[in-house]
């Protein structure tokens, strides 16, 4: 039985496109052409004849992508150097679109995955011009897809809807939109709330991969049976239920996306285009020349069950795992503590080659600090990373640096031993987010001025050296000294995107620790392409 509170939502989604008028405002007649385009539908087995929407709606979703790479989570979860590929323009263009066509046609979907011209003004975008920001969403989806497809199963839904959380949050669990939507499927507080989301002063489960994809997938299924037509469930989750319904009242009932096209409002029009270019791109990425970058994080975990409160830094001190990881494999804790209780336990997720550690050090976990972090066991004044107070200008000398290709919010903080936030609060910037030749403002002590002065002017192999960090490129390894290999070990070359976990993973029995110590790696960062790394003796 359908619960009550599913039956109310039901019927407010019918009534709101009720009482929509059917009159069409000239700028929806405007936008409509003229010349119909006749498809047969495969699922269906009848014609459809649809206006064919000849819009570049590419801003809309640019401006997401972009700020994936230059957010935190990114910055912290992956091995973002300056190291430059050269690749063949040739085969950076865009093609015809026969080949666009016959590939999305041999994608097996249950959706239909139509083509028109809005469809491959997204394609170009993701397999033209933001290339590094697809590369890193490819390698995010091999941690995040199979969770979703799991969910997507046991709800018996398409597969190909997991490619939604691209065009939602480009697979950043941290997302944040500017109406306040949140995680990787973008729930808004009262919808999270309406499917049983925990949102609340330490936890919130929208940031959750698993459990912000279940509520996703019931939101999904709750939609299709509205609509029956999943190119209108996807609409639908975009914009809401309401815009659909007046779209298709304005359309004279009609119930297929492209011929409601241009009464759905704007960013909603690009949705459904933007969703099948990322399943071209996501199954025809190698045929564009694009590669993996895989996460800096292990794509192998396991889940610990918390029955007590616990800090991050707990677990990080005791078993020696960064809290930053720690951070990116558990977004959904906003300050960095787990409220767990006997009653209501939580969940940890931690590198599968760390679950003995905490299992044999579980007791010593949890005293540790104990004291410090949870006096008379209970969270009293948490200490949060959110928390933010500027530091205050006065007294200090006003600088200025101008952004070159290559740079990052974390890296011109490092330079100049400034906070992030502080960065952000001087020059008003918003999610990360900073372009070629923009200038910044930089207040920093007056008797270290003459030494931060110089900096702009500064290579970034200098700017580097000056905070005791090495540019390592693919051409100066090749250039350097030929390391000697020990022919009592099997080794292996590292390759542009690969990580610790990531070689891992490729010899059984071999965790990213036993490579680090075979190789006295204190930082897992600090390995680059063409470097030989020992694997194993050879048996």
């Amino acid at each position: 039985m359908i619960k009550l509170k599913y039956i109310s939502f039901l019927l407010t989604v019918l009534i709101a496109g009720s009482l929509e008028s059917f009159a069409l405002k000239k700028e929806t007649l405007r936008l409509l052409k003229s010349i119909e385009v006749v498809a047969f539908d495969s699922i269906n087995g009848y014609e459809k004849r649809y206006v064919e929407p000849e819009e570049n709606l590419n801003d809309i979703f640019a401006e997401k992508i972009d700020s994936l790479v230059n957010s935190w989570y990114i910055q912290n979860a992956f091995i973002l150097d300056n190291e430059s590929v050269e690749l063949d323009s040739s085969k950076i263009v865009s093609l015809p679109d026969s080949v666009y066509i016959q590939r999305l046609q041999s994608i097996e979907s249950y959706i239909d995955l139509s083509f028109n011209k809005t469809v491959k003004n997204f394609i170009d975008l993701y397999t033209i011009k933001r290339r590094e920001q697809v590369e890193v969403m490819l390698g995010l989806a091999q941690y995040y897809f199979p969770v979703f497809e799991e969910i997507l199963d046991k709800y018996e839904l398409p597969m190909e809807l997991k490619y939604m959380a691209i065009i939602e949050s480009a697979l950043n669990p941290s997302a944040r939109s500017r109406a306040n939507a949140v995680g990787l499927w973008q729930f808004m507080y009262g919808t999270g709330k309406m499917y049983q989301l925990e949102i609340g002063t330490f936890v919130d489960e929208r940031r959750d991969p698993v459990k912000a994809t279940d509520a996703a997938a019931r939101y999904l299924r709750d939609l299709y049976k509205i609509y029956k037509n999943w190119h209108l469930v996807i609409a639908a989750y975009n914009c809401g239920p309401g815009n659909v319904n007046r779209a298709i009242r304005r359309s004279g009932g009609a119930r297929d996306y492209w011929t409601i096209y241009y009464r759905l409002p704007r960013e909603t029009r690009g949705y459904v285009p933007a969703f099948i270019a990322a399943a071209y791109v996501m199954n025809h990425f190698k045929d564009h020349n694009l590669h993996v970058h895989y996460p800096d994080f292990p794509i192998m975990t396991d889940t610990m069950h918390v029955r007590d409160y616990l800090h991050f830094n707990q677990v990080a001190e005791q078993i020696d795992i960064p809290v930053e990881q720690l951070r990116t494999l558990n977004p959904q804790y906003r300050r960095d503590i787990i409220p767990a209780k006997k009653d209501k336990p939580y969940i940890l997720k931690i590198p599968i080659e760390k679950v003995a550690d905490f299992i044999d050090s579980e007791q010593d976990i949890y005293a540790h600090k104990r004291k410090e972090f949870f006096p008379n066991n209970e969270i009293i004044n948490p200490k949060s990373r959110s928390y933010y107070h500027p530091v205050d200008s006065k007294g200090k000398e006003k600088l200025f640096y101008r952004v070159k290709s290559g740079d990052n919010l974390g890296y011109i903080a490092e330079w100049y031993n400034i906070r992030i936030a502080d960065l952000r609060y001087w020059n008003n910037i918003y999610r990360n987010l900073i372009r070629v030749g923009q200038k910044l403002v930089i207040y920093v002590p007056k008797n270290k001025a003459d030494l931060y002065r110089d900096i702009n002017s500064m290579s970034f192999a200098e700017k580097q050296a000056g905070v005791g960090k090495k540019v390592v490129t693919s051409s100066s390894a090749k250039q350097s000294t030929p390391v000697r290999l020990d022919p009592k070990y099997q080794y292996h070359t590292v390759r542009r995107g690969e990580n610790l976990w990531t070689i891992a993973r490729k010899f059984p029995g071999i965790s990213a620790d036993n490579i680090m110590k075979l190789n006295n790696i204190r930082n897992a960062r600090n390995i680059y392409p063409g470097q030989k790394l020992k694997i194993r003796p050879k048996s």
